[in-house]
């Protein structure tokens, strides 16, 4: 998702919850993603992991980010739609996990554990190595 402030073009990222990532945050940061069945249409997925990581329902006018393969093998295909929200109200989905390790011990974490709206030079530190190429063609479609 991004938006329009004051003249400058902001774009919204999803911080991956969980025990592993609590402390990082420079190139940590995602936009909103997941799996999608083969039958399955891509831009129909991402609406649904959008709602389903936010609780935001995304609407308007798609524009096409393209594809990649990150550097474990995950081809992400990347939308943007322009939109607002407040980042602090979103809520997200939940996965389980062993936690701690070797403990037998289930605990259940938020598949993301915090939303904020940054420029897209800010997002361009924030956001995994990976994925900074979605800015340019966001930048380059607007």
């Amino acid at each position: 998702m991004y938006r329009r402030r004051d003249d400058r073009l902001e774009v919204l990222l999803a911080h991956p919850g969980g025990p592993f990532w609590v402390k990082k945050d420079q190139g940590a940061w995602s936009i909103p993603k997941g799996e999608y069945d083969l039958d399955e249409d891509p831009l129909v997925a991402a609406k649904r992991e959008f709602e389903e990581e936010s609780g935001v329902v995304p609407q308007g006018d798609f524009i096409s980010l393209g594809e990649i393969k990150q550097a474990g093998g995950k081809l992400v295909t990347a939308w943007a739609v322009e939109g607002d929200c407040d980042a602090s109200t979103l809520k997200s989905n939940t996965f389980s996990m062993e936690w701690p390790p070797r403990s037998g011990r289930m605990t259940e974490f938020p598949e993301v554990d915090r939303w904020a709206w940054f420029s897209v030079e800010e997002a361009g530190e924030k956001i995994l190595a990976g994925q900074k190429v979605f800015f340019e063609k966001l930048v380059e479609n607007l």
